[in-house]
């Protein structure tokens, strides 16, 4: 890739340009769009002409303030359909937007790159808001002092590994009550609410690669219940299969009991409750942050 050939074409005053764009969902399905007259290829992908997709000029800053722009799109079954944006599918995917030479895609230069935000549609279109990586400086940072755990389950601070034996399951789905209420077959070995807290995955059928956060979950004749806090935006039908990953409600006890990761604890279950940061020197008693005597 050659930014600097792309520089030269558009100083010469007769310039061959157009937009790529590559979406790319958490999913790792990828799509390529031109608004170039005829498909153009490059860096292994297949960018498509007449896809229905078009970008806004571009907002740039210098300093740290966020870039964005917005898409605007034609919900077309062969690229971007309604029913995968419903889903969720394209929530926080990737996008990069260069500008090529279409005679010579070699001369091309990032434009833009970033997340897709909040999406509308309406009228067999869409409007999607590009946020640029400088978006990301919005996010809290640095640790908070909490009695609970500020790691996630698994991730490198906790340094659990959920692939262990006894902390997932995959099971097929024996029905499905509601949009939010999922029956599982078979499932033995786990105490109920084993998974409390822990993700949901669908595997097979309609919904493939769409994750929900588990509620609650309980034995009832024997079937195994499982609650979502949010519903799946996607049809789950019978004989879909699921997998279940351990949840941990963060607290001291479940780290060491359940999981056996207290060194990896990342909560300050000792700190002193506000009572304590209140409370006047007794000469009768010591204030070792407990519950004060009245």
């Amino acid at each position: 890739m050659s930014a600097q050939d792309l520089q030269a074409h558009l100083a010469s005053g007769t310039t061959h340009v157009c937009t790529c764009w590559a979406v790319t969902r958490r999913d790792g399905v990828t799509i390529g769009f031109t608004d170039h007259d005829g498909p153009l290829q490059f860096d292994g992908m297949t960018f498509e002409a007449s896809r229905g997709l078009s970008a806004r000029a571009l907002s740039s800053n210098s300093g740290l303030a966020v870039n964005n722009t917005e898409a605007l799109g034609v919900l077309q079954s062969d690229a971007i359909t309604e029913r995968d944006i419903a889903a969720g599918r394209y929530d926080d995917a990737k996008v990069t937007i260069w500008q090529v030479q279409w005679d010579n895609p070699e001369a091309r230069e990032v434009r833009f790159a970033g997340t897709i935000g909040e999406i509308t549609r309406a009228a067999g279109g869409f409007q999607a808001e590009l946020r640029g990586q400088t978006d990301a400086l919005n996010l809290p940072q640095g640790r908070s002092y909490l009695k609970t755990c500020s790691a996630i389950l698994g991730d490198v601070a906790c340094g659990f590994d959920l692939s262990e034996l006894g902390f997932h399951l995959e099971a097929a789905v024996h029905d499905q009550t509601a949009a939010q209420v999922i029956w599982l077959g078979g499932v033995t070995g786990f105490h109920d609410r084993w998974f409390e807290g822990g993700v949901c995955e669908v595997m097979s059928g309609a919904a493939q690669g769409l994750k929900g956060v588990v509620k609650l979950d309980q034995t009832i004749d024997n079937l195994r219940q499982i609650t979502l806090w949010e519903p799946i935006r996607e049809q789950i039908a019978s004989g879909d299969m699921l997998r279940l990953t351990a949840g941990c409600d963060k607290r001291t006890q479940t780290c060491q009991q359940k999981f056996d990761n207290l060194l990896n604890f990342r909560g300050f279950p000792d700190i002193p409750g506000q009572d304590w940061l209140v409370s006047v020197p007794r000469s009768d008693d010591a204030n070792t942050g407990g519950s004060l005597k009245r």
